[in-house]
């Protein structure tokens, strides 16, 4: 069972019926089979590589590594107000976080092609998990637990020698927002060409306008990037995090860390799914799943790495 904002929520599989733009990202897609890969080919940067990177520059330290980019140190409001349609008290109260030091984080959700390439090399844990036959290679990699997911940024560690982790849910917030401040990072109202979530439903719930449900995942750059370069970070897929569940923001760090304390049985998910509301996509929109849960909720992840190289 999977609740996002006190309510639970499940998965309706059906047929797809997509717009003419979202049919072309599909036929350019090939079909792609397991990768091998030499990763010795690695090249993470080197300290002074490292010390030169400025917000929003993009690297790749392997061939079949995430993209990442750099994004800025700074503060941001976490949560949302009540006044906010469809938000909930476990994003209350909001409070303050200020982000000292830049880090870097996956341009893109962790695609099939990228978990594949783990998976070949015998990390992993050889876990090679279903598409539900909507296709792998640039599709995020789903029916992931939390556990597979952290496997899976110690694999990205040992690989490079660089340290590459899950985001704190503060983290994912603040990249999600991008200097902006209201339920999406385009504004407060969505629509089906901002992002892949069920469009049968409106928002605000008041005046917004319904749209298309695809019923599927899509490409993970299916849809235009944030001001900071970061794709879907609204819908497509639910993302896991570093942080245990708590019920409210009351006691929570303001430094951007994790919170690793609470109900770490259950972990946090951001961003949305395919098959979810609107609401459940606003930047500030919280939701758990049990660590190892077996349900139909989409979850994949987004990595983060580090920006501590030393001379």
């Amino acid at each position: 069972m999977f609740r996002a904002g006190g309510l639970v929520s499940s998965v309706l599989i059906c047929g797809l019926s997509a717009s003419e733009a979202i049919c072309q990202i599909e036929q350019q897609e090939p079909s792609r089979s397991p990768i091998s890969v030499d990763m010795r080919r690695a090249k993470p940067l080197g300290w002074q590589e490292e010390q030169a990177l400025r917000p929003l520059d993009i690297f790749k330290e392997c061939e079949v590594c995430p993209e990442m980019i750099v994004v800025p140190a700074g503060g941001f409001m976490m949560g949302a107000p009540e006044t906010e349609d469809g938000s909930e008290d476990n994003e209350r109260p909001e409070h303050k976080v200020t982000i000292a030091k830049t880090f870097s984080v996956g341009r893109f959700a962790v695609t099939f092609e990228e978990w594949d390439a783990c998976v070949a090399d015998g990390g992993c844990r050889r876990y090679r998990p279903g598409d539900r036959g909507w296709g792998r290679g640039r599709r995020p990699v789903i029916n992931l637990g939390w556990g597979d997911a952290t496997v899976y940024t110690k694999w990205l560690s040992e690989k490079t020698g660089r340290d590459y982790r899950l985001l704190s849910e503060a983290e994912r917030e603040y990249v999600t927002r991008a200097g902006t401040n209201t339920p999406f990072w385009w504004g407060v109202s969505i629509s089906s060409q901002h992002a892949n979530y069920d469009g049968g439903f409106a928002y605000p719930t008041a005046t917004g306008q319904v749209g298309e449900f695809r019923r599927k995942a899509l490409p993970v750059d299916a849809f235009a990037p944030n001001p900071w370069g970061l794709y879907q970070v609204h819908g497509n897929i639910y993302e896991w995090v570093e942080d245990c569940w708590n019920n409210n923001y009351h006691g929570a760090p303001a430094d951007g860390s994790a919170w690793i304390t609470g109900n770490c049985d259950r972990r946090v998910l951001r961003g949305g799914a395919y098959n979810f509301a609107p609401w459940h996509l606003r930047s500030a929109a919280r939701g758990e799943v049990a660590t190892a849960a077996e349900d139909a909720v989409v979850k994949g992840v987004r990595v983060a790495r580090s920006l501590t190289a030393k001379k």
